[in-house]
């Protein structure tokens, strides 16, 4: 069972637009904090705020060495997202093949027309 409150964390995360470009970023690799700000307008407080949610929901990690803070994501966090959405998927593929042995099932039981029959005169 998935922990409700992380996976509403991960989802708050990833609601953002600007959290998801500095997402983008990342999955090309580490980054500092100023340079995931460079091509955003927002402030440099603004962007470290995203970055704490991000922080937080567990999707990046931030090292800091001597004065640059660098970022690079952390997977499991996004697994964590991979798997709520998969346990959905699964549910309904399984209700959908139900359904479709249930209409397969009742189409075979209906009698069927028979070819070529003539009507009497």
């Amino acid at each position: 069972m998935l922990d409700q409150q992380r996976v509403d964390q991960v989802f708050h995360a990833l609601g953002d637009a600007n959290r998801r470009s500095m997402l983008e970023r990342l999955s090309r690799g580490p980054a500092s904090v100023s340079q995931l700000a460079e091509p955003m307008s927002l402030t440099l407080a603004a962007v470290v705020q995203h970055l704490q949610v991000l922080e937080q929901s567990g999707i990046i990690r931030t090292e800091k060495v001597g004065r640059v803070r660098t970022c690079s994501l952390a997977p499991q966090g996004l697994r964590l997202a991979e798997r709520w959405i998969n346990e959905r998927m699964n549910l309904w593929e399984r209700r959908l093949d139900r359904l479709g042995d249930l209409l397969a099932e009742d189409t075979q039981s209906e009698p069927q027309p028979k070819k070529h029959e003539r009507k009497k005169p």
